[in-house]
């Protein structure tokens, strides 16, 4: 299956040329290259979150193989979807599915199912791709399109992923695809944020998901965040940073209803 642009010249530019000019805006070209195991990278509108994201992602030695974790916005498809085959499209190029890491990851949870419908007009996964694209020329990926569950469920998944990475045998990059708080003041948004953002910097998902219930903080991928975070520390990591944090009134000046952003790297 080819899966075709679904926010092109709505969160992106359709043109490679003005995508390039776009992204160049917001890349950093010096940034020193780290072996990273996860990320969290926002998914709005370049003019919104596109900096955070760019520099967030520069900051990985990215690698041949990578797996994208993104929130369910239109409801669609299966709870827990992979696209295991096919190609997606951008401006910049296509990129190819990791058909036998996808499998891998299939084979080691009963959570995930194979199903398309919910990856064609989701758009947490699509606007990472032109900003991987530009870093780097040749790479392939999986696409886990993550709706509702409870901790123990995204811990399954992660753990999951975790040991189809050490199977695959081959250094895996895992990006979680995330908005932070939703359309409260910038005051309120970077309290609420604070709290997400401390426990995913103390590498502990469980209290993340505690948090955003406890808390009403209304970040739309903490179920990809909690997947990455479980998979990231079966991998080894010990360590995380907060790159970036903003929010969209830096783009618009309306700081009365924001959306917070954050970029952090997990090591």
């Amino acid at each position: 299956m080819l899966r075709d642009p679904a926010v092109s010249g709505q969160f992106y530019p359709a043109s490679k040329k003005q995508l390039i000019r776009e992204i160049e805006k917001y890349i950093s070209k010096k940034a020193s290259k780290e072996k990273i195991l996860g990320i969290v990278s926002p998914h709005a509108g370049y003019m919104y979150s596109g900096e955070t994201a760019a520099l967030t992602l520069s900051k990985a030695e990215l690698p041949d193989n990578i797996i994208i974790l993104g929130p369910n916005h239109t409801g669609a498809g299966a709870r827990f979807s992979i696209m295991a085959h096919g190609i997606w499209n951008t401006p910049m190029d296509n990129v190819n599915i990791n058909g036998e890491l996808a499998e891998i990851i299939l084979n080691k949870t009963s959570l995930i199912k194979e199903d398309e419908e919910a990856q064609i007009y989701e758009h947490s996964i699509e606007v990472q791709l032109p900003i991987i694209q530009y870093l780097k020329s040749n790479f392939r990926f999986v696409p886990i399109v993550v709706s509702y569950g409870d901790i123990k469920q995204y811990q399954e998944i992660g753990y999951a992923i975790a040991g189809a990475i050490e199977d695959f045998e081959e250094e895996v990059l895992i990006i979680a695809s995330s908005d932070m708080t939703h359309y409260e003041s910038s005051e309120t948004a970077k309290t609420k944020d604070n709290l997400a953002i401390e426990s995913i910097l103390k590498l502990n998902e469980a209290e993340l998901f505690n948090r955003v219930r406890k808390y009403n903080i209304s970040m739309c991928g903490c179920g990809p965040v909690c997947i990455m975070l479980a998979a990231c520390k079966k991998l080894g990591a010990k360590h995380a940073e907060l790159v970036k944090y903003t929010n969209s009134g830096e783009a618009t000046g309306d700081f009365a209803q924001v959306v917070g952003y954050a970029g952090i790297i997990v090591k």
